[in-house]
């Protein structure tokens, strides 16, 4: 079952030339420094845009309906004259049509007039989807479930309690992609965002499975069109103008440890994995991303890792948005270089040619960024944007190289150095960066 995965430096001869190459890559030195830095040639970064992760919660029982305890209890009140029932997992192979005329049978309750029986069977659909078996059985009847299932989402009559279950199984069933497809082709992502937008903001649990929802739908592209509101002018963008204003308000939940929006990240990443999404992150009378970038110095790491995904993905725009990225530069830099530049309080010599944000912040202590995907995620947005000619000259203007020195010094993960080498290889290999390294012997 797919879950959010939360996500050293070797002692060997070939590690300690790479870090004595790359510290030597900021001084002026020989030109056979300067071939031998040029060694990583600029290249389209591996494995191009990022998604998000697919999200998936056995929320009620993690086993599936082995626990008879709570499912007999329930198949009971749909089923009042069968007083021994066993679960349906527990049938023999021999079983299987009978299992699935039981099943078939189970799902047409989710559509019974009785709000009793329908929330009794919504109860039993969703702990089925808690074990792969259930799982499996529920897809091969998607044609019976998904449209019963996403009419009960979109019923949040008070005092019924069937959409939290309801969504519950949907988070679960959209891991597979197919499934996501059907979901999507049923409105699945308008209704959940229709739902999520009529809850009252204390509604913590549905919002949590309705955002998780949305990040599973999200992997397929017809999932990020329907988010995106591909082809309706009036409306496009603004179910992800709406997801944004609440990502970046809810950030208000951090300190109570319940954050129903902290996923909305993934969603981010996802959408701007597509040129649509992009365009629309990036359009300045929305300035959508300068309000995520403002979420990059959270404390919680799923928003950290869904804001650097985000604009990680958002700068292979950078030939075409290069100026519309560095308008935002006073939260651009400091979100992308802080998480790199390393461990060391710099000197005043080093921070005099920073703009404040960056100054201030690295004239003193702070907390390390620990998880290598997000530091990763940043230099290779650096690399993007260093592409570009401006690009090169805005992360000069800021002191950026030194930076990258410090933190490629600090730095344990192999992988991340090979991130701070391309960056280098790219810098070493333009003329102005030479030039420039050899008029200040301080960078």
């Amino acid at each position: 079952m797919g879950k959010l995965a939360v996500a050293g430096k070797s002692c060997c001869e070939s590690c300690c030339f790479s870090t004595s190459l790359f510290c030597s890559l900021l001084q002026p030195g020989s030109p056979n420094i300067w071939a031998l830095a040029v060694r990583l040639p600029p290249s389209r970064l591996e494995g191009g845009l990022l998604s998000g992760w697919k999200t998936g919660t056995p929320v009620r029982h993690p086993e599936g309906p082995t626990v008879p305890t709570i499912q007999e209890e329930a198949e009971t009140r749909i089923f009042p004259n069968r007083r021994t029932r066993r679960p349906l997992r527990r049938h023999r192979s021999g079983d299987k049509a009978t299992m699935a005329t039981e099943l078939e049978e189970l799902l047409g309750f989710l559509s019974s007039p009785s709000p009793p029986v329908r929330k009794a069977a919504v109860d039993i659909v969703s702990g089925l989807t808690g074990s792969e078996e259930g799982l499996r059985s529920l897809a091969a009847r998607a044609d019976l479930a998904l449209p019963a299932l996403c009419r009960l989402l979109g019923n949040s009559a008070a005092g019924e309690g069937v959409a939290g279950p309801a969504a519950e199984a949907l988070v679960n069933l959209s891991q597979n992609a197919g499934v996501c497809e059907k979901l999507v082709s049923h409105g699945a992502v308008r209704t959940a965002v229709e739902v999520l937008y009529k809850q009252p903001q204390d509604g913590g649990g549905i919002h949590r499975l309705l955002v998780m929802l949305l990040v599973n739908l999200t992997q397929v592209d017809s999932g990020v069109n329907a988010l995106l509101q591909v082809g309706d002018e009036k409306m496009e963008g603004l179910y992800v103008s709406k997801l944004v204003r609440s990502f970046c308000r809810s950030s208000a939940y951090e300190t109570s440890g319940d954050d129903p929006f902290e996923h909305v990240g993934f969603i981010l990443v996802n959408i701007s994995k597509m040129e649509a999404g992009r365009k629309i992150l990036l359009d300045p009378r929305r300035i959508l991303l300068k309000q995520i970038i403002q979420q990059s110095d959270s404390a919680n790491l799923l928003r950290k890792k869904g804001v650097s995904g985000t604009i990680r993905n958002c700068c292979f725009e950078a030939d075409k948005q290069l100026q519309n990225l560095l308008s935002m530069s006073e939260f651009l830099w400091p979100a992308l270089l802080l998480p790199v530049a390393g461990n060391k309080v710099y000197s005043q010599q080093d921070t005099s040619k920073m703009p404040p944000e960056l100054a201030n912040a690295l004239s003193h202590e702070r907390q390390p960024v620990d998880d290598p995907e997000i530091r990763t995620q940043a230099l290779e947005a650096i690399y993007l944007i260093c592409l570009q000619d401006a690009g090169r000259r805005a992360l000069w203007s800021v002191n950026g190289p030194r930076m990258l020195q410090v933190g490629y010094e600090d730095e344990e993960d192999l992988k991340v150095m090979e991130a701070y080498e391309q960056i280098g290889s790219l810098l070493v290999g333009s003329g102005e960066a030479v030039e420039t390294l050899s008029s200040d012997r301080h960078i």
